[in-house]
């Protein structure tokens, strides 16, 4: 316990002392702390060998604050004109990028159909920390509501991709499943939950005296935690859940709104570090070079024609333009 307590010290230290220098250089920051990570691994300077899956769950625990805080910040009012585009790409934007890398990988790189599908299936969604942090530090001013859409589509685009890897890890080993229960599920028990712990927490905080300084921020912790956890527990999408949450929560008129939002920028930014620093840690560098060559194929496949093609055919009968369907096929992947 106090190894990796030194260890989780250490990198936060590291990562706030370093995160001022990263944001002033050309490359996104949160790849220099997947570096970073590297550098800290078995094959690194330090020389860590870190391979524990179990510990390197801190990692859920890090993105459903930054899945809270994406909720927490988007504008309903702004968000509702996107709000059937995202929609269409988190649904069926994921299960047609899934399915062409699918595609791809059998026959380019000779893998088996369920190998390749589940591929497919664990890079279609967008990466909502990523997305969120390009969007939060840039201040980009898109139009067409294309924010809104990059922000509401990365959220929201789990629960498929999560289950299309479910489905094909489970037809790996052998296993029988529902696609239909499975998705009901996920969806219908995690939106339920979030509306429903975002709906008490609102209410707590407008009627209720904590009587302790930042008591509310502690509060709204415990919310998020709760949101993610609870529905987990019964089979329901946490990432989901506690993204709802936070628009639910962030769309009402809370006391003392400006402190939650001075928390939750800190928490975020650390999360977002730890994410990849963890990510950076668990690489083997001495293993890359046999894996390199067919994970560049995917990436460049990916980026250049699935995730494009599938937004462009899904989005321009929606009437987006050429702009507005070339920002969301390239942003957010990873």
């Amino acid at each position: 316990m106090n190894e990796y307590l030194i260890l989780i010290g250490t990198v936060i230290a590291i990562c706030v002392l370093l995160n001022r220098f990263a944001q002033r250089l050309p490359i996104p920051s949160l790849l220099i702390f997947i570096a970073l990570g590297m550098c800290f691994g078995v094959n690194g300077i330090v020389g860590i060998p870190f391979d524990d899956y179990q510990i390197s769950q801190i990692c859920s625990v890090c993105l459903l604050f930054v899945m809270f805080y994406g909720g927490f910040g988007t504008n309903l009012k702004a968000a509702r004109p996107a709000a059937a585009k995202a929609v269409v790409l988190s649904t069926a934007g994921v299960v047609a990028t899934a399915g062409l890398v699918g595609i791809f990988a059998h026959f380019a790189l000779k893998l088996e159909w369920l190998e390749s599908f589940l591929i497919g299936s664990v890079i279609a969604s967008t990466d909502a920390a990523s997305v969120f942090s390009v969007l939060k530090t840039q201040k980009l001013d898109l139009k067409d509501h294309t924010a809104s859409l990059l922000e509401i589509e990365s959220g929201s685009n789990d629960p498929f991709s999560y289950m299309l890897t479910v489905l094909f890890v489970s037809l790996l080993q052998g296993e029988s499943i529902s696609v239909p229960a499975l998705l009901a599920n996920q969806i219908l028990v995690g939106a339920a939950a979030g509306l429903l712990i975002g709906y008490a927490a609102v209410f707590f905080l407008k009627k209720c005296d904590f009587y302790m300084e930042q008591g509310k921020t502690v509060f709204v912790f415990a919310a998020a935690a709760l949101a993610y956890a609870l529905p987990s527990v019964f089979g329901g999408n946490g990432y989901l859940s506690v993204y709802i949450c936070g628009i639910y929560m962030g769309n009402a008129a809370l006391p003392d709104k400006k402190d939650l939002v001075h928390f939750f920028d800190a928490v975020t930014g650390i999360a977002q570090m730890m994410i990849f620093f963890l990510l950076g840690l668990l690489v083997t560098p001495s293993e890359l070079p046999e894996t390199f060559l067919p994970a560049l194929l995917i990436m460049l496949f990916l980026t250049f024609i699935a995730r494009p093609l599938a937004a462009g055919i899904l989005l321009a009968p929606m009437g987006s333009g050429l702009r507005q369907i070339g920002v969301v096929s390239w942003a957010g992947i990873r």
